[in-house]
């Protein structure tokens, strides 16, 4: 008899858990099962239309597929000729290194110049704030891209403006020393979104510390560099990655200016605009699969640096 009672014991020590935890299961969903329906329809396109999809180019990256042919396993042979033996590959991390590099400071300097500039009260401040907003709304049309193209063109706007003053420009756009820099000012001009974020930041420092420092006899610049710096470093930062991420990832103005091909001489070829041309183009999915993985490698990277050198300049309350 004791060896049958040590028997059943445990079997009912977890008969009793187990309805302990499917007692606390039911209430649980009874209590959240709204809020679980609200959640399923995200939860279905993250599944779907997300992470899905970024599990399925994974694998593709590892294989030779053109859709037409099953896709064919070759291992990391895509990821070893896409840093040996592809000069476009080279061509198009330094278009986009480029682009990143100079149209960022800009765009984040530019959009900190005109922040304070609002700062100061200006009357009629929400039309301002809409006026310079509606360029970035319109950010990453295909409208916005053809507009600046016809205004960069030989005969256009900007060449129409400099002939005035007796300066005959070029055609902006189909010259391999100026194509990029047309991009870095449409990025610049795309202020907008910064802008409204730095405003925001420079309101909620308090304007007795910049009246204290007018008392101590502190100059204008001494106050910037004191005191809007230091306590905008939380907001620079996450401008700065936000902006950055947006700038590698950019693709309609190189391929509606440059007619999809990132001419001339792959002076506009933005790496996403590479990475179309091989999915699209040649159909090479399995390949471009890999071209994706490596910039979301290198964004990665990025942010994690810039997490990591945070501490080092990001000033925050405490």
């Amino acid at each position: 008899m004791s060896n049958a009672m040590h028997t059943t014991a445990p079997d009912t020590v977890r008969r009793g858990g187990s309805v302990v935890a499917e007692g606390r299961f039911k209430r649980l969903w009874a209590a959240n099962s709204a809020g679980y329906l609200f959640l399923l329809p995200w939860l279905i396109g993250f599944l779907g239309l997300t992470l899905g999809p970024a599990l399925v180019s994974l694998y593709l990256s590892f294989t030779d597929f053109d859709m037409i042919r099953s896709p064919e396993w070759v291992g990391a042979a895509n990821y070893v000729r896409i840093t040996t033996a592809d000069p476009k590959f080279a061509a198009a991390m330094k278009v986009t290194l480029t682009y990143v590099v100079l149209s960022v400071p800009f765009k984040l300097i530019f959009a900190l110049l005109v922040a304070m500039a609002l700062n100061k009260g200006v009357r009629g401040l929400t039309v301002y704030r809409a006026v310079f907003y509606l360029p970035s709304l319109l950010g990453g049309s295909v409208a916005i891209a053809v507009l600046w193209r016809q205004l960069f063109a030989r005969d256009g706007l900007v060449n129409a403006a400099l002939s005035q003053i007796g300066i005959e420009g070029p055609s902006w756009i189909s010259h391999p020393s100026y194509s990029i820099y047309t991009l870095v000012a449409l990025s610049v001009w795309q202020f907008g979104s910064p802008m409204i974020i730095f405003l925001a930041g420079l309101r909620q420092i308090p304007t007795d510390m910049y009246e204290a420092a007018s008392l101590d006899g502190a100059s204008k610049f001494r106050q910037f560099y004191k005191i809007t710096l230091p306590l905008l470093t939380p907001v620079i930062f996450f401008n700065a990655v936000v902006q950055t991420i947006d700038a590698f990832k950019a693709f309609t103005p190189a391929f509606i200016i440059s007619g999809g091909t990132g001419g001339p001489i792959n002076s506009t070829l933005f790496y996403t605009l590479y990475l179309y041309q091989e999915a699209f183009g040649n159909f090479r999915m399995g390949y471009a699969s890999a071209l994706a993985w490596i910039l979301v490698l290198i964004i990665a990277v990025f942010t994690a640096f810039s997490f990591l050198s945070s501490r080092y300049w990001v000033h925050y309350d405490d």
